[in-house]
């Protein structure tokens, strides 16, 4: 498993938005109704999403904006002298944008769980948004019987409202387990987490007596899948385990043999006496990864 490499830094800063660099130009944003939304939006509630930067190496101090000019703008209008920010640290910031989610719905919750508790009702934060109070209160509430271990796991995933709220079927040691196969496996779909629920053992479910239906499924096929999950689950655990090691090795061995094949006299004995090999041994040497 490639180790995926971090766009932006997990913790937020606290910029002064005149350090801040827009790359583009927004004409007559005033007229676009997006931005009397998000000018309404942070009028009522605050800034929700984060601005997202790039800081400049030739300039320090600095930063290109990479996502944010709206808000920026209606920051700037607002009287607002500094905004929080997401850092990235790649140096491909003009590529960002197509990388750039939404707002994860965890951190969706604690900031509009931060602004109820600033004193902000839910209905305006509804209106300030743009989107049904059925959601907002939704989001409120996403985290209520979810372990603290499996939500910070999650944390800055794009896994949505309806995976979270299956956790809440298994105990808190089950929520942490599922959450850590979903970040190995870099899987946040729904199906995927009900396939994980309805593979979970009886005694680790929080309520043990309640058959597992699935639509289309029999009961013995549903325990058939949980067995199968059961095993699989050790199985990949196992792999884990050793995963490390075994990269570390391969590592070394392919090291070893592109110094073997700077040897001309290794060369010409395994293509005289190994031809088979050798190719196999310029496909290692050739390999960026193992």
């Amino acid at each position: 498993m490639n180790e995926m490499k971090m766009v932006f830094e997990l913790d937020k800063v606290e910029l002064a938005l005149d350090v801040l660099l827009p790359v583009r130009t927004i004409k007559d944003h005033h007229n676009l109704r997006r931005y009397q939304a998000i000018l309404k939006s942070i009028q009522e509630v605050g800034m929700i999403e984060p601005l997202m930067v790039y800081p400049q190496k030739d300039r320090p101090g600095t930063y290109l904006l990479v996502d944010g000019h709206l808000r920026l703008l209606a920051l700037k209008q607002l009287g607002k002298t500094k905004a929080e920010c997401l850092v990235a640290k790649d140096d491909e910031c003009f590529t960002f944008n197509n990388r750039v989610n939404r707002v994860p719905p965890i951190q969706c919750h604690r900031m509009i769980v931060k602004a109820v508790r600033n004193g902000v009702k839910p209905e305006r934060i509804a209106e300030a948004l743009d989107m049904p109070l059925k959601v907002v209160r939704g989001l409120i509430t996403l985290l209520d019987g979810i372990n603290d271990e499996a939500a910070n796991l999650l944390r800055d995933k794009n896994i949505s409202p309806k995976a979270i709220q299956l956790f809440k079927k298994v105990k808190g040691l089950r929520q942490i387990e599922i959450a850590e196969l979903m970040v190995d496996a870099d899987n946040y779909a729904v199906g995927y987490a009900e396939a994980l629920i309805l593979g979970t053992s009886k005694d680790l479910r929080v309520n043990p007596e309640k058959p597992k239906a699935k639509a289309g499924l029999s009961a013995d096929e549903v325990a058939r899948m949980e067995r199968e999950m059961e095993s699989l689950e050790k199985d990949f655990k196992m792999v884990e385990a050793v995963y490390t090691e075994n990269v570390m090795k391969l590592t070394l061995a392919r090291t070893y043999i592109k110094n073997l094949l700077k040897n001309a006299k290794v060369v010409r004995f395994l293509s005289t006496n190994y031809a088979e090999i050798l190719p196999e041994f310029e496909e290692i040497a050739a390999a960026e990864s193992v």
